[in-house]
């Protein structure tokens, strides 16, 4: 039986449809990392650095659209109103130096739920798709702590981005 709960609260057919496209991304993440172990390979040994990457093309972009390293610009240009509604996230506390948010609902766990997935599997590929929010922290100059995850069966995802001092 499963310990993690994941349901969402909004159900707008806009904000389901958006959920849909995400969870498609995370299949995508399922099913890559399903064919490395095929052939072989341990998902750990090319997911993170692979989405590392992406994360850090992502902050960079952002920061180029918000035109600051400012977190206020960061939760400005990625934790927009339509993303907290997806996500069903609250943000807690938002200065130039911390940033932190709760999650409530996240797609992707859905889609590796809908997928079969065991706990163990849904932890290691939602560990994999948060060094994408790594990198993004990283391209801020700043770090990401995890304090909570859905995906480890907590009721919700606690993350916090911190300069580094």
């Amino acid at each position: 039986m499963s310990i993690i709960h994941n349901e969402p609260q909004i159900k707008n057919p806009i904000i389901t449809a958006v959920r849909g496209q995400l969870e498609q991304r995370a299949s995508w993440l399922y099913l890559l990392c399903d064919e490395a172990q095929k052939k072989g390979v341990d998902p750990m040994e090319i997911g993170p650095s692979a989405i590392r990457r992406c994360g850090l093309s992502q902050g960079e972009e952002l920061i180029k659209k918000g035109q600051t390293k400012s977190l206020k610009g960061l939760q400005k240009t990625l934790f927009t109103k339509p993303a907290q509604w997806v996500f069903e996230m609250k943000i807690q506390n938002c200065s130039d130096d911390q940033l932190e948010i709760h999650f409530h609902y996240c797609p992707l766990v859905k889609a590796w739920q809908k997928a079969g997935c065991s706990d163990e599997e849904i932890a290691m590929y939602c560990d994999i798709a948060m060094c994408g929010d790594r990198g993004i922290g990283e391209a801020y100059g700043c770090q990401l702590d995890l304090q909570k995850t859905i995906a480890k069966g907590d009721d919700i995802c606690h993350l916090r981005y911190y300069r580094k001092k």
